[in-house]
């Protein structure tokens, strides 16, 4: 099946209805939700399979190379391949080519592995969070919601359209490309910039 972007939209349209009219769309959104995660797709194109941790499934997506190396150097596999669940903001190879090349060498350093896991586990929320799911706290939050990360520190999501965008603790924004990527372990959601605590 092929995950269409019309059922994401109608489901998010319908909790931002819910939370205006304040009627209960809870089987629709549940429906919608579901039927997301069935037919989510890894940007190259293969099935999310629901056996997979979310080490594997990066592991497994050709755009999120960077992101794998660094959870490896960061000594964060065995972290985020455990029960959890996770949800992750899963940085696009591109989001991080966005990093000056510098700064990038000079995280994946040995020395540096404790800020390189800080800035990862900004990345990372306890819990499995649906794109749907965050829209519903967006809409419940009158256009903002606040999701506290495993450093410790939080995010701001918003809508931008259709589109689900993030603003870190420094004024930065980062956009979901592409939404609900199952694990047997929680959620990944890929995004175009890295977010900084």
């Amino acid at each position: 099946m092929k995950i269409l972007k019309s059922t994401l939209i109608s489901g998010l349209s319908a909790l931002a209805l819910t939370a205006c009219s304040g009627s209960d769309t809870s089987d629709t959104v549940a429906t919608d939700t579901e039927v997301v995660q069935d037919d989510a797709m890894i940007s190259d194109g293969t099935q999310a399979t629901t056996d997979k941790n979310i080490v594997a499934l990066a592991q497994g997506n050709p755009q999120a190379s960077t992101l794998v190396t660094a959870v490896t150097a960061a000594g964060l596999a065995e972290t985020l391949s455990g029960s959890g669940p996770f949800t992750l903001f899963a940085p696009s190879n591109d989001a991080f080519a966005k990093l000056d090349k510098a700064t990038l060498d000079g995280l994946m350093m040995p020395a540096s592995k404790a800020k390189l896991a800080a800035l990862l586990k900004y990345h990372v929320v306890a819990g499995n969070v649906k794109a749907a799911d965050l829209a519903k706290l967006i809409a419940d939050g009158n256009g903002t919601a606040t999701v506290t990360t495993l450093n410790g520190g939080t995010l701001k999501a918003s809508m931008n359209g259709d589109k689900i965008v993030l603003t870190d603790a420094k004024g930065g924004k980062s956009t979901v490309t592409t939404a609900d990527l199952v694990a047997s372990n929680g959620t990944v959601h890929m995004v175009d910039t890295v977010v900084m605590p």
